[in-house]
């Protein structure tokens, strides 16, 4: 044995204290459970997906269902659904879930009180709602969808205009157009000028980029070990690029003349009253929709370079299964048909055969007094939700950062 290492043994030795076992108090903390959270708009909250939940007001009051007449700020409204993707994810490891997006959210809601904008409900910021959370869990997943509302344009807006513009085309003669309503409702398909411009879907994605970043920093600072994977989903259209041929005409009329009822309520009962014209244009705002998410998650990839940030590509995930996509819709969609009521009965109206211009104007109108009695469509419906969910799971595990969700023709679903 070397001098060297006797000596260094002696200064060991001579250092060498007792260990004394810790009290139990100073023993280490147990873990926090592990948590995935919902954030965002409608297609997160699981508008379409039914049998809502109860949602906290901004004032901690727990809102149920206030009624169809009520103000459609009500927090209920936000229309939180057990139905929603993050439910019915295979998420591993994920302990607790919780859905805090709202339907009809915005880029606004994140940092703000939601009533604090037009149009807005009484719940707290998201990102408030999110730090809740945080303080019993550790946040591993956030499914996060942000942009078809913002303050330029809303999803509900696009369909409402593009629905419109055919209900009113499909009963209104042009000769009644002009003397009863005086020339002033458009008739024409949508263009994707008239759903979103150029500049305006620009603004979008600045202002979502900016609530997703706070959504970053936010994270950052609230996680209780720093380790997260967020993924930014985009949206699927409800109506495909073209309907089955059973849907182009009845009667003998076709969608590109003049007043032609019995199609109208054809498309109406299976769920897609638009013009056949108007398509291209639904699905150009879609891709528009998706490139709002992409941009952000490649703008924030590079602010954030060790955050683990994956972009999820849903705009194939109902493909072959769109509303009017095949005969028999809208019972083999995945989409929710539009539906409206005659007035908050809670009684949908599934056939508007029968009605004149008049009735139809006042279903219609409805619909704009009380927003809740139609709110649900063009939304995925519950197997929508569940297919969303296939794709939410392949996301969570997904190796890489940007990823496709692709529904098959045989129905089944993959994620690469």
């Amino acid at each position: 044995m070397s001098l060297r290492y006797l000596a260094a043994a002696a200064v060991v030795a001579a250092t060498v204290v007792p260990v004394v076992a810790a009290p139990a108090s100073a023993a280490q903390p147990a873990a926090l459970p592990t948590a995935a959270v919902a954030l965002g708009d409608s297609f997160i909250s699981g508008e379409g997906g039914g049998s809502y939940s109860a949602v906290t007001d901004v004032n901690g009051v727990s809102q149920g269902f206030p009624g169809w007449s009520a103000a459609n700020s009500n927090a209920y409204f936000c229309h939180r659904s057990p139905n929603a993707e993050i439910f019915r994810a295979t998420l591993p490891g994920i302990q607790d879930r919780y859905n805090l997006a709202c339907s009809g959210g915005q880029p606004y809601d994140m940092l703000n009180a939601s009533s604090g904008r037009a149009k807005g409900r009484t719940v707290a910021s998201q990102l408030d709602q999110l730090r809740a959370v945080a303080a019993t869990h550790d946040i591993d997943l956030v499914l996060v969808g942000l942009g078809s509302n913002n303050s330029s344009f809303t999803f509900g807006d696009a369909a409402s205009v593009c629905a419109n513009r055919f209900i009113a085309d499909a009963w209104t003669g042009w000769w009644e157009f002009w003397a009863y309503l005086g020339g002033d409702v458009p008739q024409q398909p949508c263009t994707i000028s008239d759903l979103a411009t150029d500049a305006e879907v620009s603004a979008a994605t600045a202002e979502t980029t900016t609530a997703l970043r706070a959504l970053l920093t936010t994270l950052d600072q609230v996680d209780a070990d720093g380790q997260h994977r967020i993924v930014f989903q985009d949206y699927t259209n409800p109506l495909p690029t073209d309907y089955a041929q059973r849907y182009y005409e009845e009667d003998g009329r076709a969608d590109d003349r003049d007043k032609f009822r019995a199609l109208g309520a054809e498309r109406y009962a299976a769920g897609c009253p638009a013009h056949r014209a108007t398509l291209a244009a639904g699905h150009l705002f879609s891709q528009a929709l998706g490139n709002i998410v992409r941009s952000a998650h490649t703008t924030l990839s590079a602010e954030f370079p060790g955050d683990d940030l994956v972009y999820l590509n849903v705009q194939s995930a109902f493909n072959g299964a769109r509303l009017c996509e095949n005969d028999g819709s809208p019972g083999n969609a995945l989409a929710t048909p539009i539906r409206l009521m005659d007035g908050p009965s809670g009684s949908f109206v599934t056939s508007l055969s029968g009605y004149d211009k008049l009735d139809i104007q006042r279903i219609a109108n409805a619909c704009v007094t009380y927003f809740q009695t139609c709110q649900e469509s063009w939304h995925p419906n519950v197997n929508g939700y569940g297919v969303l969910g296939q794709c939410l799971s392949g996301a969570a595990v997904a190796a890489g950062r940007q990823v496709a969700c692709v529904r098959q023709s045989d129905g089944s679903v993959s994620v690469s």
